[in-house]
C-alpha cells in the first residue's frame, strides 16, 4: 500500500492565480511528482503557468494560518486537494 504524504506549496505572485491560492495550496498525494499532477490537473484549468515558491513535504497542519487555512480545509488524509476548498 502506497503511503500519502501531505504538501504545502506556496506560489509566487501572478495575475493569474485565483485569489485563494496566494495563501499557498494544501495536497495530499503519493509522492511529489503526484502532487504536481493535481495541481496541474485541478488548479491550472487554463493552461496558466505558476511558478512555484515553496514546497514543504509532511506538513505540520499547526504551522498554517490559523485563521484562515485552517478553519477551511478538507480532512488531508485523502489524496487530493484539501486547501482551498473547491479544488478537490
Amino acid at each position: 500500500m502506497n503511503k500519502l504524504i501531505r504538501f504545502w506549496f506556496t506560489f509566487e505572485s501572478s495575475s493569474t492565480l485565483p485569489p485563494v491560492i496566494k495563501l499557498g495550496c494544501g495536497i495530499t498525494a503519493y509522492n511529489f511528482d503526484d502532487a504536481l499532477a493535481l495541481l496541474r490537473q485541478k488548479i491550472c484549468l487554463n493552461g496558466e503557468e505558476i511558478i512555484i515558491k515553496n514546497c514543504i513535504e509532511n506538513i505540520d497542519l499547526t504551522t498554517l494560518d490559523q485563521n484562515h487555512v485552517l478553519p477551511n480545509i478538507l480532512p488531508p488524509n485523502f489524496r487530493g486537494i484539501w486547501y482551498p476548498l473547491g479544488y478537490n
